[in-house]
């Protein structure tokens, strides 16, 4: 019988693959990459055509003599690492050291870690293909142009230890140019009105939208005031009544980038946490008798296309758990975005037999949490559209023109599992109107008035920025985890509330690149080299032609830049409080997690401690101030300064006001369904109000 060697990536993979083939089968994991540039010198000899000069990695030479041990036993053997670009290049360097021919169908690939998908796809092996390896190996060697000359570039200018690279130092700019936005906003006043009317038995609100044909804007008190002596007593007249049904249609199943979006909105994970948490899943779980098994299909797609297969179970499923009104007539194509690879389908469970409930005692609760979301985010996918009754109401007063807004739920089609979140919540519908008739006259409850201030664009969060990426064509996604992680780390940004916030270095360094290296931060240039590393996989264009066109002008801006950068100095702010260990004046530094207080004479003296932020609040407990504070994983809490001697703390930020029924100390507990309210922390109070909107609080709640 002969002897097959298979190779995949992972010791998890490997174990639950090694299950689903015979005896005649060996399964081994390559641990990743064998192969690489080396990190110590620049490996690419740009004289020679960006000649790569390829290393073992560090730590891998007993792995690949058990590899070359292994192969040499075997009669044939099959490559499988992941089913994308990086993959591709990783099983052609482990042809290169195995010996094996990349011309002789060695590759397999496979979607998911099922039993019948890995048996079908060591029967169906292919060749290597090249042009995805070389797309690969332009991308490492285009980033290793930028990085090892421009970061070399950064320490010389302003200080060591800073990096450059093509999507990252994108990223940072983005954030700073948000920020540049923010700072150059100039807030203005306006003011909405709200009525509330009686109608018979019911109620409703309905909202001030113009004077006589023109729209109106309201932006003083003194011309609300106008406005509510002018309603004094007027009647509230029924105008026009539009009904109409409104059908919604679901969200397409998952992307790697959709998926990372749609977990920070709902589950709170980082991208990076929900990267491992997928893989995961995908890599399989135990479960029990039947052995392990990947749970998910490959978590690395720009694709919503779903196999045909899995489009019969899913329409199958959902016949049988919620009736044949909820599986539309033909199933459902979602359009695959133009930049797609489209190279594999999108993220599904790999069986519809496993729902989440039956899951969660053999998966932990992240693993359980996730796995929920793409299970139901595929089924609602495939299910009917909802369809909704909605009712606009214009009701006149006057010369003032009113509009409510309602809505109700017909039939709930995908709406019964899964809807998607939104990075800003809002709307307008009231729920189901109370009955009325045109000309029919309402009667004023209250006129409520409220007074805001226009905001500026806001911050960016991570599903946003992985989102604003992903639209632009920058980087890909499976490299968005890996990208923000690096800009945290260097200092560039800092995450606040879940909002980077560019720091005084990573503006710093984006103000160079702009002056000296444009097309290094520009949007429009990074996605253009996206679209030649695809058509490189493609066959289109030919790799080193790429790396030519791009170095010779950057090369020769570098020598530029060179000349006419000068030594760049970062002093940092220098506070009153001094060292515990040596004496010195602590300076303010930025971390990952925000500023924090450290000793100038690091490395000798490695001192640090926190920075304590005042709030303008006294505890409710003593008299010292309330500061705000960082959990060991970063989010923001608000403590007492006499900590430990007082161990007041809360989550939500407190004030000085004073409960009107209880006479506990008010928070403001924000959200994006609600807004600022103050709450009464007491259990069982249940006190709360809106936040009164107001300069200072913009400044001092918002947190």
């Amino acid at each position: 019988m002969s002897k097959v060697l298979v190779i995949v990536e992972s010791p998890a993979k490997a174990k639950t693959i090694g299950k689903f083939l015979g005896r005649r089968y060996q399964v081994k994991a390559s641990m990743g990459h064998v192969r690489d540039l080396p990190k110590s010198q620049f490996g690419v000899d740009v004289e020679q055509d960006f000649e790569p000069k390829y290393i073992t990695i560090r730590g891998k030479g007993d792995l690949l003599k058990e590899l070359r041990t292994a192969a040499k036993k075997a009669d044939k053997i099959l490559l499988g690492p992941d089913p994308d670009r990086e993959g591709e290049a990783i099983a052609w360097h482990l042809s290169q050291v195995l010996g094996v021919e990349a011309m002789q169908p060695c590759r397999i690939e496979f979607h998911e870690i099922t039993k019948s998908a890995i048996q079908n796809a060591v029967k169906h092996p292919r060749q290597i293909d090249l042009h995805r390896v070389e797309a690969q190996q332009a991308r490492r060697i285009l980033d290793r142009l930028v990085g090892y000359n421009l970061s070399p570039l950064l320490w010389r200018k302003i200080r060591k230890g800073l990096s450059a690279g093509r999507v990252q130092s994108v990223a940072v700019s983005m954030i700073c140019e948000r920020e540049e936005e923010i700072r150059a906003f100039q807030k203005e006043e306006y003011w909405t009105l709200t009525v509330l009317l009686k109608a018979g038995k019911g109620k409703l609100k309905a909202r001030l939208l113009r004077q006589g044909d023109q729209k109106l804007e309201i932006t003083s008190e003194e011309q609300m005031n106008q406005v509510l002596q002018t309603l004094d007593g007027r009647e509230f007249i029924v105008k026009e009544i539009k009904k109409r049904e409104k059908r919604r249609n679901p969200a397409p199943p998952f992307t790697t980038s959709s998926l990372q979006q749609e977990a920070y909105r709902k589950l709170g994970f980082t991208a990076r946490r929900t990267m491992m948490v997928a893989q995961q899943l995908y890599e399989g779980i135990d479960l029990g008798e039947e052995g392990t098994v990947g749970l998910v299909t490959y978590i690395r797609t720009d694709s919503v296309r779903v196999a045909d297969t899995a489009l019969a179970d899913v329409r199958d499923y959902i016949g049988q758990r919620f009736g044949a009104d909820y599986v539309p007539e033909e199933a459902r194509v979602f359009p695959t975005k133009s930049r797609s690879q489209d190279a594999h389908e999108a993220i599904r469970p790999t069986s519809l037999e496993r729902v989440p409930e039956a899951m969660r005692s053999v998966l932990t609760s992240e693993q359980y949490k996730l796995y929920k979301l793409i299970f139901e985010r595929f089924v609602a996918s495939q299910m009917s559209v909802a369809v909704l009754d909605t009712t606009t109401l214009e009701i006149e007063a006057g010369d003032y023109g009113f509009r409510a807004n309602g809505s109700v739920v017909k039939f709930f089609g995908f709406m019964k599992v899964y809807i998607e979140g939104k990075d800003e919540e809002s709307s307008d519908d009231e729920g189901l109107l109370p009955d009325v008739a045109v000309g029919e006259t309402l009667h004023q409850v209250q006129l409520e008035p409220k007074q805001h201030f226009t905001q500026p664009p806001p911050r960016f969060t991570e599903a946003t920025l992985v989102k604003t990426l992903e639209e632009n064509g920058i980087g890909r996604p499976s490299t968005y985890a890996p990208t923000i992680e690096t800009i945290v780390m260097r200092g560039y940004v800092a995450r606040e509330d879940k909002q980077f916030f560019p720091t005084e270095l990573g503006e710093i360094v984006v103000d160079l690149l702009k002056e000296h290296f444009t097309e290094i931060v520009d949007v429009e240039f990074t996605a253009g080299m996206e679209h030649q590393l695809d058509e490189i996989a493609e066959g289109q264009v030919a790799w080193r032609d790429v790396l030519r066109r791009f170095y010779e002008p950057f090369k020769h801006t570098l020598e530029e830049a060179e000349q006419q950068i000068g030594t760049i100095d970062i002093v940092p702010e220098v506070s009153d409080q001094t060292c515990d260990l040596c004496g010195a004046n602590l300076v303010v530094k930025m971390g990952r997690f925000g500023k924090f207080l450290a000793c100038p004479r690091f490395p000798e003296c490695r001192f640090t401690k926190p920075l304590l932020e005042e709030i303008g609040v006294t505890c409710p407990r003593c008299d010292g101030a309330v500061v705000a504070r960082r959990s060991k994983k970063g989010r923001k809490f608000f403590g007492c300064a006499k900590y430990p001697e007082c161990d007041y703390v809360s989550w939500d930020r407190p004030t000085n006001l004073a409960c009107p029924q209880c006479n506990q100390r008010l928070v403001i507990k924000e959200s994006k369904k609600n807004g600022a309210r103050h709450i009464c922390p007491e259990p069982g109070c249940g006190y709360e109000e809106v936040v009164v909107e107001t300069n200072e609080q913009e400044q001092g709640t918002g947190s």
